[in-house]
C-alpha cells in the first residue's frame, strides 16, 4: 500500500503532520476520521510519487478522449464501473491504452476507487483528469464529468494541432537559419580571419565584428563540449523541473509570469492563469452544486489547476475556510488571482450563491482566454520571423562594416 503525508487538525484545533499507509486517498481520509482528526491536506509520500511518475504508459490524447467519451456513455446507460472497463479493455488496439486499462480494471476490481486507479498512471491521466474523476465521485456526477473531460481533452488536441500548426513554418525558417549561421560561424567566418586581422592592426574593428570573430573562435575549439555541455545541462534542468518539488514551484512560478508594461501583463502567463483558474473555478462551483462540503471541494479541485503556485494558494486559503472566515480573502492576500475574480467570489458568498457565481467565472474566463490564445499563436509566426531576421542582420553587419569601413579609410 502507498504511504501518504498528511497534516491534520485535532478536536482543540492543534495541527500534527504524519505518515500512514492506506490503499488510496479515501482510505486515508477514513482512517484520519477514525482517529479524530480532520484532514488538512492528504498527498502521496514522496516515494510513492516517484514509484508513479516511472508507471504506466503515455497514451495518445485522441485516444484517451475516445475512452472518456466511450465511459460516460456506458455509465450512462447503466453498464456498472468494472464490466464497462473491460468492455473497454477489451475492444481497444491501441496497446498502450489497453495495457493501462487492464492495470486499472484490476485496480478498481480490488476495490480501488477510479480516480485513485487512475493517479497510479501519470503518464496517461494528468492531473487535471484524476482530480475531475475524483471530483465526480465524490459528487455522484462521474458520467458528466468523463464525458468533460473528453471535451477538454480534444479541445487542449486542437489547441495544441494549432500551434503545431502555426510554428512548423517558422521553426524550419528558424532552424535552417540556425544551421546556416553555425556553418558559416564554424567554417566560413575563418576565411575572413587573415584580412581582419590586417584591418584590426590599421585601425580596429567594429564591435559586431570582435563579437562575431569570438564566436566563431569558440565553436572551432570548443564547438563539440558545448553542444554536449547544452544538451547535458538542458536534460539535467528538464529533470529537476519535472521531479523535484522546488523546481516544479519554480517552473509553475515562470509558467505564471509574463512582460509588465504600462500596468498589464503580456506574455503567455496570463493565458496560463486564467485557464488554471477557470479550470478551478468550474470543478469548485460543479461540486458545490452537488452538495460536496466546501472544504472537501476546495481540497480536490486545487489540484485541478495544474499549478502548483495556484494550488498552494488554493490550500492555503482552505486552511482559512477550516477556522471559519471566508474564501474571497485569502485568496486576495495571495496575490496570485486576479481582483475582479475575487471580487465576484465575496459577491457570490455575500449572497449565498457561490456555486452558479464560480460557474459563471469559469464560463467567462474561458471564453475571453480562448481569444487571447488564438492572438497569441498568431503573433508566433511573425515574432519568430523578426527573431530570424535579426540574427541575419547581425552576420551581414558584422562581416559588411569592416569593408565598408576600410573603403571609407583608403
Amino acid at each position: 500500500m502507498p504511504d501518504f503525508q498528511y497534516i491534520a487538525r485535532e478536536i482543540s484545533g492543534r495541527q500534527v503532520t504524519g505518515i500512514l499507509s492506506a490503499t488510496g486517498e479515501q482510505d486515508a481520509l477514513a482512517s484520519l476520521a477514525g482517529r479524530g482528526l480532520f484532514p488538512v491536506r492528504v498527498d502521496l509520500a514522496a516515494e510513492a510519487k516517484a514509484q508513479q511518475r516511472h508507471s504506466g504508459r503515455r497514451v495518445g490524447a485522441r485516444y484517451l478522449a475516445m475512452f472518456y467519451n466511450q465511459l460516460a456513455d456506458l455509465l450512462k446507460s447503466g453498464v456498472p464501473l468494472l464490466r464497462s472497463l473491460e468492455l473497454l479493455h477489451r475492444q481497444t488496439h491501441v496497446p498502450a491504452l489497453k495495457s493501462v486499462l487492464e492495470t486499472v480494471r484490476t485496480d478498481v476490481a480490488d476495490g480501488t476507487r477510479l480516480a485513485e486507479a487512475m493517479r497510479r498512471h501519470p503518464k496517461a491521466f494528468n492531473e487535471l483528469s484524476v482530480s475531475m474523476v475524483r471530483a465526480g465521485e465524490e459528487g455522484g456526477f462521474i458520467e458528466d464529468v468523463l464525458k468533460r473531460i473528453a471535451a477538454f481533452t480534444e479541445h487542449q488536441q486542437e489547441l495544441r494541432s494549432k500551434v503545431v500548426g502555426a510554428m512548423v513554418y517558422p521553426l524550419f525558417l528558424l532552424g535552417m537559419g540556425l544551421a546556416i549561421v553555425v556553418g558559416m560561424v564554424g567554417f566560413f567566418v575563418p576565411k575572413f580571419q587573415p584580412i581582419f586581422d590586417q584591418m584590426a592592426e590599421r585601425g580596429g574593428l567594429p564591435w559586431a565584428t570582435t563579437v562575431l570573430m569570438s564566436i566563431s573562435d569558440a565553436v572551432q575549439q570548443w564547438g563539440l563540449l558545448i553542444f554536449a555541455g547544452v544538451v547535458a545541462g538542458g536534460y539535467a534542468l528538464y529533470r529537476y523541473l519535472t521531479t523535484t518539488d522546488d523546481g516544479r514551484l519554480m517552473f509553475d512560478k515562470f509558467r505564471l509570469s509574463g512582460i509588465t508594461f504600462g500596468g498589464k501583463t503580456f506574455g503567455l502567463g496570463p493565458i496560463v492563469r486564467s485557464l488554471a483558474i477557470s479550470r478551478f473555478c468550474r470543478i469548485l462551483g460543479t461540486l458545490l452544486q452537488n452538495g460536496v462540503p466546501i472544504l472537501q471541494s476546495l481540497r480536490i479541485a486545487k489540484d485541478a489547476t495544474g499549478n502548483l503556485v495556484l494550488s498552494r494558494a488554493i490550500g492555503e486559503a482552505a486552511d482559512n475556510v477550516s477556522t471559519g472566515k471566508s474564501l474571497a480573502k485569502p485568496l486576495s492576500v495571495s496575490g496570485e488571482f486576479p481582483e475582479e475574480v475575487v471580487e465576484m467570489i465575496s459577491v457570490g458568498e455575500e449572497a449565498n450563491n457561490l456555486e452558479q457565481v464560480l460557474i459563471d467565472i469559469a464560463e467567462n474566463m474561458e471564453r475571453n482566454t480562448n481569444r487571447q490564445l488564438e492572438l497569441f499563436v498568431r503573433m508566433l509566426e511573425p515574432v519568430m520571423l523578426t527573431l530570424i531576421a535579426g540574427i541575419i542582420l547581425f552576420l551581414v553587419i558584422a562581416l559588411m562594416l569592416p569593408i565598408l569601413q576600410s573603403s571609407g579609410i583608403m
